[in-house]
């Protein structure tokens, strides 16, 4: 066995000294560990849409995953997030003798670092996507700040809050999330009573905010920009800077 590989969350994940066999129940981890080692992974959620010629078994969703057949695709690890999982999901697979890996980064430097030991305890060594990842975010923003709202959901509105790996990669890029200080991580609110803003950052997932559904809800300035490249961490890691940057201007 490896020498007590640990997730984010401090948990031992007892795995063998050879990882053959990956369930994925995340997108972005799924895309992370494909982009060297696809052939590691035998089951991935229906929203494992990266790369998009992954030919696997698909285990339904991030919140109701096959717990089933996942066990019956015998992995020697799942790859899950304690934000995007649901606890009972995780604890059914642990309960079946599988072991569960869990991320739960919420800057951009803890989802490199995440990502890091991640990689590492699965392939062995952290790839060159990786690497590249880590110099693409060193330097400093030093450009002029905005002030945004970043909506994740309508009906009823939601937007980032405190405490995010979104709201703190828009913050390197010099949009800072008016509700950072909230007390939720994804509080509610009313399009006509927001804090001084000056832009509403409209990303296409979770929900699917496009040019015709959202912006014409609010006063200031609208983008509607990518979703995996705002809340996806792994190799979007390597475009999200330079996408987003266009996509604010």
């Amino acid at each position: 066995m490896r020498d007590k590989p640990r997730d984010d969350l401090g948990d031992v994940v007892p795995m063998p000294s050879e990882v053959l066999r990956v369930v994925s129940i995340v997108p972005s981890l799924t895309e992370s560990i494909a982009a060297t080692h696809a052939h590691l992974i035998v089951g991935a959620t229906d929203w494992c849409t990266h790369p998009a010629d992954l030919d696997v078994t698909r285990v339904r969703g991030t919140k109701n995953p096959d717990v089933e057949l996942i066990a019956a695709l015998a992995p020697d690890v799942v790859i899950a997030n304690a934000e995007e999982n649901r606890v009972v999901d995780l604890d059914a697979l642990r309960g079946r003798g599988i072991a569960v890996w869990v991320t739960a980064p919420t800057t951009v430097d803890e989802s490199l670092d995440s990502l890091g030991r991640m990689l590492s305890a699965i392939i062995g060594d952290v790839p060159d996507w990786l690497t590249s990842a880590r110099a693409v975010w060193s330097s400093p923003y030093d450009g002029m700040r905005r002030r945004a709202v970043i909506p994740i959901w309508r009906r009823p509105w939601m937007a980032l809050g405190r405490d995010t790996f979104a709201g703190d990669l828009l913050a390197r890029i010099g949009i800072d999330n008016v509700l950072r200080d909230s007390g939720e991580r994804y509080p509610r609110f009313d399009p006509d009573a927001l804090p001084d803003h000056d832009l509403v950052v409209l990303p296409d997932e979770p929900y699917a905010f496009s040019p015709g559904d959202g912006p014409e809800v609010f006063a200031q300035p609208a983008r509607c920009v990518s979703g995996r490249h705002l809340t996806w961490y792994g190799p979007s890691l390597l475009e999200a800077r330079d996408v987003l940057g266009r996509q604010l201007a």
